[in-house]
């Protein structure tokens, strides 16, 4: 198991030490390093992010003031180089909080206080999760049953959504980032900022495309790598 870091500071030689440190640690998968809190909001609303690293004196909006933006923020840890602002950022439940310069010793030991937590949380939900299959959604003015099992994938436009089954449509009110957290984290995936797959029901990747049943759905540029991961894994015949 890898978490997804997301790396955000302004200093280009604190980036690069924080990025020599996740590539030196087996279990951390850096999607993007960026110099602003602004920049990197395209990843955690597209992307599964698990894990942060996030300055927190940057122009535009402090690491702080960005964090209270997110409305399911991932696992944060705070890097900076003041220690003032330590009480304010574990009262937004930060897992840790680096003081610069940055060791890797202390590095590494904030990063697997953020992999217990993961895996902690990631068996609470599991355990507590009911062994449902389907879900009703509201069309018009009726609730409808859809299987998860009959969803080849969900479109998402702006405030609501349209779930594709084999034999229907359904529109219903709910924007396509509130419906994900809601679905089977092991049968859905999202691929593109509009489009969420079940992974069942992929037929093949071609190009910068995803083949289902009777549908052809776009991969998203900054996905592409995180969503062939996934879709093929380790099932691919091999020379």
């Amino acid at each position: 198991m890898k978490l997804n870091c997301l790396i955000i500071d302004d200093e280009p030689v604190a980036r690069k030490g924080l990025e020599e440190h996740v590539q030196a640690i087996d279990f951390l998968r850096c999607v993007a390093s960026c110099e602003d809190a602004l920049k990197a909001a395209p990843y955690i609303n597209e992307q599964k992010i698990d894990l942060i690293y996030l300055d927190i004196h940057m122009p535009k909006i402090t690491g702080i003031d960005f964090l209270k933006t997110l409305r399911n923020p991932p696992i944060t840890i705070f890097t900076t180089a003041y220690s003032d602002h330590a009480v304010e950022g574990y009262s937004l439940d930060v897992i840790d909080y680096l003081v610069k310069p940055i060791t890797f010793e202390r590095f590494l030991r904030a990063s697997q206080k953020a992999m217990e937590y993961f895996q902690l949380k990631a068996r609470a939900e599991q355990n507590s999760a009911p062994g449902v299959d389907y879900y009703f959604v509201r069309c018009d003015r009726k609730f409808e049953k859809v299987f998860f099992r009959d969803i080849s994938y969900v479109e998402g436009m702006q405030n609501y959504v349209i779930i594709h089954t084999g034999e229907r449509k359904l529109i219903t009110y709910i924007t396509l980032a509130s419906l994900e957290e809601q679905m089977p984290k092991d049968q859905f995936l999202r691929v593109h900022k509009s489009f969420l797959i079940s992974l069942p029901h992929v037929k093949a990747i071609e190009g910068d495309e995803i083949i289902l049943e009777n549908a052809r759905v776009p991969i998203g540029r900054t996905l592409r790598e995180q969503v062939v991961q996934r879709i093929i894994g380790d099932h691919l015949f091999k020379r």
